[in-house]
C-alpha cells in the first residue's frame, strides 16, 4: 500500500499543500481551524514524513536566531564565541544562525526585540529575564508558529517551547554546600550578592543556597543579598560598604557578575578573608583562584549549553521529542588545584600582585566579569 503523501493530507484537511507545510513545520500564519484539520487529516491518514528526504527536496535550511546580552564581561564574551563557532560547525546541516546582542539585564529592551521579531527565524533563544512584558512577548512568538527556547537563564515556563541551561537551584544548593563545609569548625556570616532578583538563574541560586545555608540553623547567619546589576564598580562600592558594617563576615557567595570590583576589593583586605565561591571560570575568577582570593569556581559549560540549545532547536524545527537537557549540563566544581590547562594569561583588569594596592574606582571599560 502507498503511504500517503503531503498532498493526501492537503486534500483531506481541504487546504492547500502549502498550509499544509507550514502546520506540519510550525511556521505559523495559518487559522486555528485550518491548522486543526490538517493535525487530524495526519492522524487519519497515519501520514509520517521522511525528514531527511524531505531536507533534501527542498534544501531546506535552518534559520535560527539568538538574542544575547551585550556587556563586556567575560561570561557572555564566553556565550558569544560559542554560538559564533557553532555558525562554523553547523553549515554543513544547512543551520544559518544569526545573533542580535541586547543590554544585559534590560527587561524592556529584551521585551522590543522580541516585539519586533518576525516570521524569518525557525526558532529563537534568548538568555531570558522575568517581566510580564516578556512573557507576553514569547507567548504571542509561539502563537506565530515561533518556538522560543531560553538560555542560561529561564522565563515564561508556560510560554517558552524548552529551556536549555544547567539547574541554578542545584547549583545554589552546591555554593551553600561549600560555604558550609568551609564553615565546619564554628559559625560563620555569609554575604550574598547577585546581580539582579530579576534574573530567574540568580534568584534560583540564591533560593538553593539559602536552602543548604538555613540547614545549618543559628550557626550560620546569612545577610540580605546585595543586588550590584553585574557592574564591577557596584561590587566594589557596596561589598566594601557593607563589610564596614559587618567585619564579621566570613563567607561571599558571588552569584553573578561584576566579579573584577569584589576581586579589587578582596586583594587589599587583611588574613583571615572570608571564604569566597563564584560562578563562571573566567580570567577574572581564574586569576582570583590562582592567588588564593577566591576559594571555588561553579562553572555551567556555556560551550556545552549552545551545542544542546542548537540541537533542541533543530528537534523542534523538525516536529521531532527531544529529551530535557538540564540533565546533561553538570556543573563543574573548579578548585585552585584542578584547573584545567591554559595559555598564560595576563592579569585581569584591576588584580595586582600586592594586596597592598588601595582600592581605586573600577572603570567599566573593559571585562565587567
Amino acid at each position: 500500500m502507498r503511504k500517503p503523501t503531503l498532498h493526501d493530507v492537503a486534500r483531506a484537511a481541504g487546504v492547500s499543500y502549502s498550509t499544509a507545510d507550514r502546520v506540519l513545520n510550525a511556521r505559523g500564519g495559518v487559522a486555528p481551524k485550518s491548522a486543526v484539520r490538517v493535525q487530524e487529516a495526519i492522524a487519519a491518514l497515519g501520514y509520517e514524513r521522511d525528514l531527511h528526504a524531505a531536507n533534501l527536496s527542498r534544501r531546506r535550511m535552518y534559520r535560527f536566531r539568538f538574542l544575547l546580552p551585550k556587556d563586556d564581561h567575560s561570561f557572555f564574551r564566553a556565550l558569544r564565541a560559542a554560538v559564533d563557532r557553532e555558525q562554523d560547525v553547523r553549515r554543513a546541516d544547512r543551520i544559518v544562525i544569526s545573533v542580535t546582542e541586547i543590554p544585559a539585564l534590560d527587561p524592556d529592551a529584551l521585551a522590543a526585540a522580541l516585539e519586533a521579531e518576525g516570521d524569518d527565524c525557525d526558532c529563537l533563544a534568548l538568555v531570558a529575564t522575568e517581566a510580564p512584558r516578556i512573557t507576553a512577548a514569547i507567548r504571542r512568538l509561539r502563537e506565530r508558529g515561533v518556538a522560543v527556547v531560553t538560555l542560561v537563564s529561564d522565563a515564561a515556563p508556560e510560554a517558552r517551547t524548552a529551556y536549555v541551561g544547567i539547574d541554578n537551584v542545584m547549583a545554589g544548593r552546591t555554593a551553600g554546600r561549600l560555604l558550609r563545609l568551609a564553615h565546619a569548625a564554628g559559625p560563620g556570616c555569609i554575604l550574598p550578592v547577585l546581580g539582579s532578583l530579576q534574573a530567574r538563574d540568580h534568584r534560583e541560586r540564591l533560593e538553593g543556597a539559602l536552602a543548604v545555608l538555613s540547614d545549618a540553623g543559628d550557626e550560620m547567619q546569612v545577610l540580605p543579598a546585595l543586588a550590584i546589576d553585574d557592574r564591577p564598580d557596584l561590587m566594589l562600592a557596596r561589598v566594601a560598604k557593607l563589610l564596614a558594617e559587618y567585619p564579621q563576615v566570613s563567607g561571599i557567595y558571588s552569584i553573578g557578575a561584576g566579579n573584577r570590583g569584589l576581586i579589587e576589593l578582596l586583594q587589599s583586605l587583611p588574613d583571615p578573608r572570608p571564604t569566597v565561591i563564584m560562578h563562571e571560570l573566567t580570567p577574572t575568577t581564574r586569576a582570583g583562584l590562582e592567588r588564593g582570593l577566591v576559594d571555588a569556581v561553579i562553572d555551567q559549560k556555556p560551550a556545552q549549553e549552545v551545542a544542546l540549545a542548537l540541537d533542541v532547536m533543530k528537534a523542534i524545527a523538525d516536529g521531532r521529542d527531544w529529551h530535557d537537557p538540564t540533565r546533561e549540563i553538570i556543573p563543574t566544581i573548579f578548585l585552585k588545584d584542578n584547573l584545567p590547562a591554559q595559555v598564560a594569561l595576563a592579569p585581569a583588569a584591576g588584580l595586582s600582585r600586592h594586596r597592598s594596592k588601595p582600592i581605586q574606582p573600577v572603570s567599566l571599560q573593559g571585562e565587567r566579569q
